[in-house]
């Protein structure tokens, strides 16, 4: 029963971490209509720079505002001088941000090297705590209070504030929005700028965990696009489901069933699609 328990704490550890990530994703390829392949390079070069940040200054927090706040400046630079000329072709932006891809993944290569990498867990959340008869560690539980808390703020954020409602007026219809007095050109960078910025800190707090190496940026992305379209396109309530349901579903096949840890993801998401083509939680 203990394993049991555990695992599915892990699981729902993981899909907060997922849910992080694809909340970014789902930002700009939901609502925004851009797709971002450069979205797993976001996760990849936020922990690297956390990474950096904290061996300088020994600060976990630190190194969580360095790789957030890093990755978001990149992101504008990228939003607005190449992805900003191509808002409505999207085999343009598959180029583009696939280039890019590859791009930032050697350059991080060059950078730190190609060994696992590991950033320390802050030295508060280093223990475990006893949970019925088992101990799980205090760092995972942290994870799914921010995914938690990030979850309510973003839902908060698009549904309660005026900002979130010309986020979603500029959606819907971005000249209407643009006539009533909306920068959307502003408007939509700094989506973009905060999507981009949440995967980097999916990269930093998943970096004790996950640990962080070459190549880890293709399977972050392939699991977000999974977490996007199971939960259903352009909805953070859907990203927030689907990150559970592939995270729980990650967790158990990779420690039961490992040969068939690809199978058990991409099955559902197949039998989701061909039941429910636009996710289980629609916009």
């Amino acid at each position: 029963m203990n394993i049991w328990a555990i695992q599915i704490l892990n699981g729902i550890s993981y899909g907060m971490l997922l849910f992080l990530l694809a909340a970014g994703l789902t930002l700009t390829f939901g609502l925004m209509k851009i797709i971002n392949l450069t979205h797993g390079s976001y996760f990849l070069l936020g922990g690297y720079v956390g990474l950096s940040v904290e061996r300088l200054t020994g600060s976990f927090l630190l190194a969580l505002v360095a790789g957030s706040a890093a990755v978001g400046i990149l992101a504008v630079l990228t939003q607005r001088f190449l992805l900003n000329r191509f808002l409505k072709d999207e085999m343009a932006q598959i180029l583009i941000t696939f280039g890019l891809l590859f791009l930032f993944g050697d350059l991080a290569l060059w950078a730190w090297g190609g060994s696992t990498q590991t950033i320390p867990k802050p030295s508060l959340l280093a223990g475990s705590i006893p949970m019925g008869g088992l101990t799980f560690p205090v760092y995972r539980l942290a994870v799914v209070a921010v995914g938690v808390i990030t979850a309510l703020f973003l839902w908060w954020f698009q549904e309660g504030t005026r900002i979130g409602a010309m986020v979603r007026a500029a959606v819907d219809d971005a000249e209407i929005a643009q006539t009533l007095g909306v920068n959307v050109p502003l408007l939509m960078t700094g989506v973009f700028a905060v999507g981009a910025m949440l995967a980097a800190a999916a990269g930093v707090l998943g970096g004790p965990v996950l640990g962080l190496f070459p190549g880890a940026d293709f399977d972050v992305l392939l699991l977000a696009f999974v977490v996007v379209v199971v939960g259903g396109l352009g909805s953070l309530g859907g990203a927030f489901v689907g990150a559970l349901v592939v995270g729980l579903l990650d967790t158990f096949t990779r420690v039961f069933f490992p040969e068939f840890s690809y199978f058990a993801i991409f099955a559902p998401m197949a039998i989701i699609l061909m039941v429910r083509p636009g996710g289980l939680v629609q916009r």
